[in-house]
């Protein structure tokens, strides 16, 4: 079922301040307990964590403008604050990892000056690891649930950290057993780890603030949706964008060229409530009515002369032809570079002696003087 943006946000603000409340913790402990029990590994890991309290207040932040309604001057919403959080919160993991991966090499060159770290070190990322884990299973099945990229990512933020703990875990362990350089090759592979995650983060969010499209497998079953559609004949050009857990989509439809206006609608809000109700992601969708292939030059009607032109031009060729004078309605069908008309008029005119096609014939001629009209159709009411 669908959330609501309030049901949404209350959701990833829970989830997220739970984030927040573990990681604070954990980055005082880490900072703490790797500075006195000499553990560069640890204090990389708690910088780590403390990177993870900022992106737990970035995403509060982003949640709030997100998930507030559209309005006059955002008429899409405000999703666009989580794709250019995702994107902060990507560069500071880089950041971060860039300066954990220097400071990490800088000991091994000076690798005699390496303490070995103390037992509770390697108690403090057990801890780690086991807590981590289980934020990251609990933010993920949040994130899926309200179908945040931001959460998501946060989620993947915590799954970072519980492997980075695990990698400190066995440098501390290692350093303990008599290899003290493994607690800074610890540092080294955290830093790696940390900055492939940014790098990541920061490409995928990126190509959504370029308006890059849904997969390719998410667009064929969307026009296998709509080519269902009673009404629908054809389509092309269907087009998406992504913005934040949502998405935009446009698309062309080809229906009969003689439809109604009516009927035509219809069949593009039939379009549009299948795509809505199949595909959580989509909240907008544009409908455009084609009656004939517009993507193809030959066809294109654009040059072609609007109602009020037609009809006066056609009103001069029709000049000796009185019966036009009682015209009752004009019907214009723009198709294959041509204007195609139907004309009704009063039953009265066949039924007091004039011959239909003769008459008919009349119209015609005079009508197809204009370059622009295709076929011409005369009806009796």
């Amino acid at each position: 079922m669908e959330l609501d943006n309030n049901e949404r946000k209350k959701a990833m603000d829970i989830a997220t301040w739970w984030g927040l409340i573990v990681n604070l913790l954990l980055s005082i402990g880490k900072l703490v307990v790797g500075y006195i029990g000499h553990s560069q590994a640890l204090i990389a890991d708690g910088l780590h964590s403390l990177s993870d309290l900022v992106s737990d207040a970035m995403v509060l932040m982003a949640t709030h403008h997100s998930n507030i309604d559209a309005d006059e001057d955002h008429p899409y919403g405000h999703a666009r604050y989580e794709t250019f959080a995702t994107i902060t919160l990507a560069v500071l993991l880089s950041v971060v990892g860039i300066g954990i991966g220097v400071d990490a090499i800088n000991h091994l060159i000076d690798y005699k000056s390496i303490a070995v770290p103390t037992q509770i070190t390697l108690v403090i990322a057990g801890i780690s690891i086991i807590s981590k884990e289980v934020l990251y299973q609990y933010t993920m099945l949040v994130a899926r649930r309200v179908k945040s990229k931001l959460l998501e990512a946060n989620a993947w933020h915590h799954r970072s950290d519980a492997i980075s703990s695990i990698v400190v875990f066995i440098g501390i362990a290692g350093a303990m057993l008599g290899y003290p350089l493994l607690d800074s090759v610890a540092a080294i592979v955290v830093a790696l780890m940390i900055c492939k995650i940014g790098w990541d983060l920061g490409h995928q969010s990126f190509q959504e603030l370029v308006d890059t499209g849904l997969e390719p497998e998410t667009l064929q079953a969307m026009e296998t949706t709509i080519l269902s559609v009673d009404g629908v004949n054809q389509m092309h050009m269907l087009r998406t964008r992504k913005m934040g857990h949502s998405a935009l989509a446009d698309v062309h439809i080809l229906v009969s060229p003689k439809l109604s206006v009516s009927e035509g609608h219809q069949i593009s809000e039939a379009v549009e409530m299948a795509l809505t109700k199949k595909f959580d992601e989509i909240i907008d969708v544009t409908v455009h009515i084609d009656p004939e292939d517009d993507e193809l030059t030959e066809n294109s009607c654009k040059h072609l002369p609007l109602r009020a032109e037609v009809l006066s031009r056609l009103k001069t060729h029709w000049k000796d032809i009185p019966e036009t004078q009682q015209l009752l309605h004009t019907t214009l069908h723009y198709l294959d570079g041509r204007i195609d008309i139907e004309l009704v008029l009063p039953l009265n005119i066949i039924q007091s002696g004039k011959k239909a096609n003769e008459l008919s014939q009349q119209i015609e001629t005079a009508s197809q003087q204009l370059d622009c009209i295709g076929s011409v159709i005369i009806l009796y009411k």
